[in-house]
């Protein structure tokens, strides 16, 4: 399926890197690529091909970032980035995390380095970073994993002050934390469902803005696995996500909903073990069906295809066997309606990213929710019916491993025709587009805006 486009990448020495996020701003998507002792970088596509335009606090050379997310905390309309830092496997480190903020003169500040947030740094060490509207508003907070201490939840008052919420939502909890994965999965709020290696996985249920773990009572706790990437995916249009779970070595999980409950469905293509890092579910061959692209270190990655049930089928070019595959992300890097996949490497070694596409002849249509304040509404819902049946898609708030896709529903198309699609933000509101053209960006701003 796929096909490389590496060369399009303009500077691409070897690269110790892990996570992936994308955020889109007035120029377009960009995607920041966590650099664990090199320097951060941040892609745009800019005549052509990918520039790196990391500079200063943003390149933030000689630390060890590991986890990355975006989203809008201080309800600016622009999105933050915070940035996971670790110097050590777990417990605390020598080095603090960053909030980075990007100001209105398109310059960036660490939002942990202003005065009024001295002594609130986080240096405990965890994995992945999910963004999380907990009460529904459009300003979003920061979950944080632990590995080996408890997770944060960071959010950000109106003075700039940052504050850890955890405590006192539910979030404070103690595993080996490894992925995380942030969306409507059991109410319309964004619930979590966190991947823990050496314990049991944990599902938290947003609760009107509170958290409580209800893994076992849904059955997704796996504790004799160690868990890694997890992405949530609504083949078929089905009115809940499912989880997937890829675990390290070990049998990887498809927790598909069933009588109100999950179980594990994953066909031997799937489950096959091997050191799998990063899952991404997407639509990259715009057939209108989505694909799930399985990471891995020193393995090959695998693809599977849905057509009624999961089957695996060629990867082309992102095989990368000897790829040592730490991250991947997502997005339309140039516009021409076709997701480019990023693939991040390192951890045993150096090595170049790697950029893929699926070249195709199907239609598309791209949705882009947005909160009151004008940012991207991560976590919310789009469906779309076709004359040939119903896509579900949601905006990324945290997935993969250590990474987070684009904030954009999109939708292949193929020869469909589009008849209806309905866009449903966090509070539970909603708005409906009849009839949108194919081979369009649809702008959604929320109801309340």
């Amino acid at each position: 399926m796929f096909v490389d486009r590496s060369g399009c990448l303009a500077d691409n020495p070897p690269f110790r890197g892990y996570g992936a996020a994308v955020s889109v701003g007035p120029d377009g998507p960009c995607v920041f690529v966590a650099g664990f002792g090199n320097a951060n970088r941040v892609l745009r596509w800019r005549s052509g091909e990918v520039v790196d335009a990391a500079c200063g606090v943003l390149a933030d050379e000689g630390r060890h970032a590991i986890g990355v997310a975006a989203a809008d905390l201080d309800a600016d309309g622009r999105e933050e980035v915070y940035v996971h830092n670790v110097a050590a496997f777990g417990g605390t480190s020598a080095e603090a995390d960053l909030l980075l903020d990007p100001t209105a003169d398109g310059k960036w500040r660490d939002l942990f380095a202003d005065p009024v947030n001295r002594g609130r740094e986080n240096y405990r060490v965890g994995r992945s970073v999910a963004a999380v509207d907990r009460l529904g508003t459009g300003r979003y907070g920061m979950f944080v994993t632990g590995y080996g201490a408890p997770a944060r939840f960071y959010e950000v008052g109106d003075d700039g002050g940052i504050t850890d919420l955890a405590d006192a939502v539910g979030l404070d909890v103690v595993t080996g934390g490894r992925s995380v994965a942030a969306g409507p999965i059991l109410s319309d709020r964004t619930d979590l469902f966190v991947g823990a290696e050496r314990g049991p996985n944990l599902l938290l249920r947003n609760v009107g803005g509170t958290f409580v773990d209800v893994a076992r009572e849904y059955g997704v706790t796996d504790a004799e696995e160690n868990a890694r990437g997890a992405a949530l995916v609504a083949p078929d249009g089905a009115s809940t996500p499912d989880i997937v779970c890829g675990n390290w070595n070990g049998a990887n999980r498809l927790f598909a909903r069933e009588n109100g409950t999950f179980r594990d469905a994953a066909p031997p293509a799937l489950a096959r073990p091997a050191r799998v890092r990063t899952v991404v579910a997407a639509d990259f061959d715009n057939d209108g069906r989505q694909e799930l692209f399985v990471n891995c270190l020193g393995a090959p990655n695998r693809l599977l295809e849905y057509d009624g049930e999961w089957t695996q089928t060629s990867v082309g070019d992102a095989l990368e066997s000897e790829g040592m595959g730490t991250g991947a992300a997502v997005a339309d890097l140039d516009g021409d309606g076709t997701l480019e996949l990023l693939v991040v490497h390192g951890e045993a070694e150096a090595q170049p990213l790697s950029l893929f596409t699926a070249p195709n002849d199907g239609d598309w249509l791209r949705v882009r929710p947005l909160t009151a304040d004008g940012a991207p509404a991560r976590g919310a819902r789009v469906d779309l019916t076709t004359d040939e049946g119903r896509q579900t898609r949601l905006i990324d708030a945290g997935s993969g491993y250590l990474c987070q896709m684009e904030p954009v529903a999109h939708f292949g198309l193929g020869s469909s025709t589009p008849r209806e699609l309905v866009v449903q933000w966090p509070d539970g509101r909603e708005r409906t587009v009849s009839d949108p053209t194919p081979c369009e960006t649809i702008t959604c701003p929320h109801p309340g805006g």
